[in-house]
This record gives C-alpha cells, structure tokens and sequence, in this order.
C-alpha cells in the first residue's frame, strides 16, 4: 500500500481504489488502471484531497461520466479523480441555474425542459457531465455550453479554487483555459437560462433525440465524435466519402451510422482506437489533403 493511497483512504474523503479498471469508467469501455481511483463524497473532500495529492506531488487528473474519453491501455500513473455521487447538486433560482460538477447534462436538461427554461435543448442525448461540458465546451446542433454559462468554479492543479467568468473561461471550440492554459476541474458551474414554452422546449429535445437515436451509434460503446469537424467540411462527410465506414481494426471499428464515431465492436483495445484514428488522419490527408485533429480526450499515453 502506497503512503498516498493510505494517507487517502484515512482522511476519509468517499471513495478510494487501487488499480481501478478504467473500462469500467469510461462510454467506449475502454482503459487500463488507475494507480489511485478516487470519488469524494463532496466538494470538500475533494479539497481535502488535492491537499494530499499536492503533499505528495503526485500526478492526478479528473474526469466525469467518461464519455469523449480514450483512456490508454497501460492505464494512468498518479491519481484519477471522478466527479459523481455528492457532486450532483443543483439549485434553482428564477432562470439562475447553480449546479455541481458531477451533475448529468442529459438529467439536468430534461428537468429544465419541464420547468419551461430553454438553453439547455443542444445538449440532449449528451452522455456527459456538467464539469466536462465546461472543460471541453460541449455543444451540438449550433449552440454549446459557452452559450449559457455565467461563471464555473474552478479547483486548480495547487489546491486552490476560482470562479472564473464565461470570458475568463476562453471558450473556443470544444476547448477552454482548462485544457492546457491553466489546468483544472470545473466543479460547479452557474448557468443562465431563458423562460420559453415548455411545449416547445420539450419538442426541440425531442427532435435532438431523436437524431442522435437514428443518426448516430449509441447501441455500440463509443466515446461520441472522434474528430473536430475541419469547417467548413465536417469530419462524417469526409469519412464517408473515402469510404472508410465499416472499417475496423482489431476491436475498433468505424461506425456504418456516422463516420465520425469509432465504436467498441468487442473486445477493443485503445491501441487497435489508436491505430484506427491514424489510419484515418492518412486517408483523408493523402485523399482530401486536409489534416483532421482528435476531438475525443486521449489519456494515459507517454
């Protein structure tokens, strides 16, 4: 047992693994081990936590429900941390929505669409988080998480933690300051919404549902889109079009619904999503001479 694991396990912080699968974690159900696992029980045993891993200079990085997520196969060295039960709260005030890192984006809209408030419609049938909606500014059907967002509360790499405003954020394309500017978990976030009518509210949920359901492979493990689209082409369309649905190597394959999804077809390992995705990126640069660029978070490589 290591010092960091048992220093973590007696500050009594939720829950703490060692060697914990990460294919149990993550949509494409695909990942070696995390050295450390941890899930607390709130936000303030995460702080309690980061004290510990700080302490110990450990290397440590979050995630939420796993979805856009490709996690090595030799697994991650250091401390993974996972947003989830105790992390889900949220409140309510007129159209101010507060809510916790941990909390599911598809729950969350659907109780919002009930209550009449609009901004939350694009992200229907999001396998996410919230805090990884921020992280990556998630979005689909023209609109993102960028759009709503008032401020998120940040916990950095040194312990302490920040609201950072919507600007301050530096949202960009399916990309924010805490990718790689200044590292960190969102673990809340303050939304602002609009009253609307809940009829309609309720039907563009629907619709976008009801897209993703017959456009898109959610009957597979997948980690949803794998490459950014290269506007103005979209990056479906250009797999499409060099033919490359339905091709598979090992246990990963492109899916014959969208080829912008590479699903689990059975016992896929991240090495065979690896290979796939660069199999990729050369058909459509020697085709197309355009350079495609992964969407999905790849973890755990050296």
């Amino acid at each position: 047992m290591s010092t960091l694991y048992k220093d973590l396990i007696e500050a009594n912080i939720g829950k703490v693994l060692e060697n914990e699968p990460l294919a149990k974690h993550t949509t494409m159900k695909i990942g070696g081990p995390a050295e450390i696992f941890i899930e607390p029980s709130n936000s303030e045993d995460l702080t309690k936590a980061f004290r510990i891993i700080k302490k110990h200079n450990a290397k440590w990085r979050a995630i939420g429900r796993g979805s856009n997520l490709l996690v090595a196969d030799q697994g991650i060295e250091g401390v993974v941390i996972k947003l989830g039960l105790g992390m889900d709260d949220f409140e309510l005030n007129g159209e101010t929505l507060t809510v916790g890192g941990g909390y599911s984006i598809i729950k969350l809209a659907t109780i919002i669409s009930k209550k009449g408030l609009s901004g939350l419609e694009f992200s229907s049938g999001i396998p996410g988080s919230i805090g990884g909606a921020v992280y990556m500014n998630a979005g689909a059907h023209g609109a993102d998480i960028s759009k709503i967002l008032v401020k998120a509360h940040i916990l950095f790499e040194d312990g302490t933690l920040e609201w950072l405003t919507n600007e301050e954020m530096k949202f960009s394309y399916r990309t924010s300051i805490l990718q790689e500017e200044r590292p960190g978990i969102c673990i809340g976030a303050v939304l602002k919404l609009q009253k609307g009518e809940k009829e309609d509210i309720v039907a563009v949920m629907q619709k976008n549902k009801d897209y993703r359901r017959d456009t898109q492979p959610w009957n597979y493990p997948c980690a949803g889109s794998i490459f950014r689209n290269p506007l103005p082409k979209y990056a479906g369309q250009l797999v499409e079009d060099a033919g490359l649905k339905g091709y598979q190597i090992g246990g990963a394959k492109i899916s014959e619904m969208h080829g912008n999804f590479i699903v689990n077809a059975g016992g896929a390992t991240a090495q065979d999503v690896l290979d796939l995705i660069d199999f990729v990126k050369k058909t459509i640069y020697e085709k197309y001479d355009v350079s495609m660029e992964t969407e999905v978070e790849i973890i755990g490589l050296n």
